[in-house]
């Protein structure tokens, strides 16, 4: 009886135990199952980590390239101030005198406000750009070893330019052109001689034409080649370092030219050689003042070498040069 009951019995304890081994390993499973989710629920909602970017290093800067190419179409419009002096020998109907009104002395000489405009158009290399002014300046001069008398002249002057010029460099720091087109010039002299007495005034009219009140003016005009190059250069921010030069003329208007002189006491007619250069050299400082306003400020020379017929226009314009625009 007792080893029936112990056969039957033992099997049974063992599935018991087994059974509560199994339970006591799922509830270590579930509890621990539990505690991760409880302990792991903050981090999940607080979502990623916070990274300090204070303690590294920026980046380093886009290198830029050096020429950027400026927009493609660029409009300046401009009022030149032009306080150029005046020097060099002029003549009317023969008679040459020299004339000497530096830039300082010219508003005392100036007898009407000058007419100036510029203008300059770019599209993409290619440019169109030219400028005018037209002054009018009295002054005396003197006649020494003709009549040895004064005579007064009044001379007007006028100069319009345009060319069409192709960009070698067309950055946005620094740009160099080369340009060719023309130069109108303008010249009209009055010329008034003071009756001294002399004897010799009768063949003096004769020989200029001159009426009887010894006074008479003419007027020329004639139209250059002029080739050259100019340039700008960013120095500091919105400040440019420009240049520009040309030279024009090549004897293209040459022909007869004259003078009149003395031989002895006599008054003749006297030829003389007859050419048309022209030269200009200008440069200075430009200033970006805001997007849309621009000035110059610099110096300007022209030099003409001209005579043809009667005549004669060897002066040199002279003097600061001032500026202002809008640019589109």
């Amino acid at each position: 009886m007792n080893w029936y009951y112990e056969r039957r019995l033992k099997p049974a304890r063992a599935n018991r135990t087994t059974m509560n081994q199994s339970t006591f390993i799922n509830r270590i499973v579930n509890r621990f199952l539990i505690a991760t989710i409880f302990l792991s629920g903050p981090l999940l909602l607080a979502g990623p980590e916070a990274y300090d970017t204070s303690k590294e290093a920026p980046p380093p800067p886009a290198v830029q390239p050096w020429c950027e190419t400026p927009a493609p179409l660029e409009i300046r419009i401009g009022i030149p101030g032009w306080m150029a002096g005046l020097s060099g020998d002029t003549g009317v109907k023969g008679v040459v005198s020299s004339v000497d009104v530096s830039f300082d002395q010219l508003l005392r000489h100036l007898t009407h406000v000058p007419i100036v405009l510029s203008a300059d158009i770019r599209y993409h290399r290619w440019e169109l750009f030219g400028d005018g002014q037209y002054m009018e300046v009295g002054a005396s001069a003197t006649l020494p070893g003709l009549l040895f008398t004064n005579a007064n002249v009044h001379l007007k002057s006028g100069l319009a330019e345009a060319f069409l010029g192709y960009r070698l460099i067309n950055c946005d720091k620094a740009s160099l052109s080369l340009f060719a087109g023309a130069r109108y010039s303008y010249m009209s002299g009055k010329i008034e001689i003071f009756d001294n007495g002399d004897a010799r005034l009768p063949i003096l009219r004769e020989l200029l034409g001159l009426p009887k009140s010894l006074e008479d003016s003419g007027s020329i005009d004639w139209v250059d080649p002029v080739v050259g190059a100019r340039g700008r250069v960013k120095v500091w921010k919105a400040t440019l370092l420009y240049a520009e030069g040309d030279v024009g003329g090549f004897d293209a208007n040459s022909g007869s030219a004259f003078e009149v002189s003395r031989q002895g006491l006599t008054l003749v007619k006297t030829p003389v050689s007859s050419e048309d250069w022209s030269y200009q050299v200008q440069g200075g400082l430009e200033f970006q003042v805001t997007r849309w306003l621009w000035t110059q400020v610099g110096w300007r020379y022209l030099k003409y070498d001209f005579v043809s017929g009667g005549f004669t226009n060897k002066t040199a314009l002279n003097g600061p040069f001032v500026q202002g625009g809008v640019n589109f």
